[in-house]
Parts: C-alpha cells; structure tokens; sequence
C-alpha cells in the first residue's frame, strides 16, 4: 500500500476496511470477534476499541499461522468460527449469514466460499474430487501447470468447527513454496480425517 497506516486501516467509503468487515459479521449475529493483528498492531486496536478481542502475530508466517494465534481465545470453545479477512470491505452481511447457514445445513466440519474468476492469476485453486467436493486448496504459487488452469478460486472466507479448526492446525506444515502455514490447508487435513 506504501503507506506507514496498516492496510485495514485504509478507508473505502468512509470507513477503514476492517470496520466495514466487523460490521457485516456483527449484524449477521457474530457473538464474538477476534482481530490477528501484526504491522501496526497498537494503531489497529486504537482504531477499533473494544468492538474485537485482539491477538497478536508477531512474525508472519502465513494464514494458519495468523489463526494459530487466537487459540488460547478459542480453541476451548464449542460451536463455529468464521474466518474473514480485514481486507475484504464489500463482505456483507447477508453473504456471511447465508454462508453459516450452509455451513450449519451441511453438519459440515469445514467450509470455504468460492468464486469462478475468469482470470484466477494470483488466487489459490479449489480442486475438487470426482464427486465434486473440496479435495484441497492449492496456492498459485504451488500449483502445477494443470491446477493453475481451475478458474474456482479460495475467497479466503472460511467456516470451522471451533474444535477441529484448531487440532487441524497442530499438523499444518510449511513446506510450499513460501515456507508458510496455510489456513486452506485445514481443509485437507480434515478430509483424510
């Protein structure tokens, strides 16, 4: 951004990005919001007040890192955890609840919204099994030439189920092309299970 203000900071329509971010979780009935916080972090809080929890990624080593640290907030907890990033201010509302609602509907254990990119450079690829379900997310920078062509992409908007989440993350590795703990990761983890 080459800006000294942390990204979700920056404003869209009047309000910093993150704000229209927990905004949309609170009126779709969100108990309870935790902000990973890293760059920035004490201006972020400023910022936010008391409408979050906070937690802190000291170094960034990735999205599942980034959850890993809101264990000790979390990982007792029984019910759901929806994942959503501070960059995303078009998120609504309605998406996030109609999102929960499949998630509940489906007893799944996880769930990943996606999108069909006509040009998906950049994103990670939903592969699906032959049945059609969610095999594994495969970043760009990890996929071969084949996956690169998938035009089903990882919004990185996520449902888990808290306890799950948080096991599944105990056995992510980092060994891809940027030595990071991926979140999408969880989602194969928890279909071998």
């Amino acid at each position: 951004m080459k800006s000294k203000l942390p990204k979700v900071l920056h404003k869209v329509a009047g309000k910093s990005m993150l704000q229209h971010v927990l905004d949309a979780a609170t009126k779709a009935g969100s108990k309870r919001n935790v902000v990973v916080v890293g760059f920035g972090g004490d201006t972020v809080k400023e910022a936010i007040g008391d409408q979050a929890e906070f937690v802190v990624q000291a170094e960034q080593l990735g999205t599942g890192h980034a959850v890993k640290q809101a264990a000790p907030l979390l990982s007792k907890e029984k019910g759901t955890v929806m994942v959503l990033c501070g960059d995303t201010p078009l998120v609504t509302a309605d998406l996030i609840s109609k999102l929960y609602e499949g998630h509940k509907a489906a007893g799944a254990k996880a769930t990943v919204l996606t999108a069909i990119m006509p040009d998906a450079t950049g994103y990670g690829r939903i592969i699906r099994t032959a049945e059609g379900d969610v095999a594994r997310i495969v970043e760009q920078k990890d996929a071969t030439e084949e996956e690169r062509q998938v035009k089903e992409v990882n919004s990185g908007i996520y449902c888990f189920e808290c306890k799950e989440l948080f096991e599944a993350l105990e056995k992510v590795g980092c060994d891809n092309a940027q030595g990071e703990y991926y979140l999408p990761d969880v989602l194969g983890i928890l279909r071998e299970q």
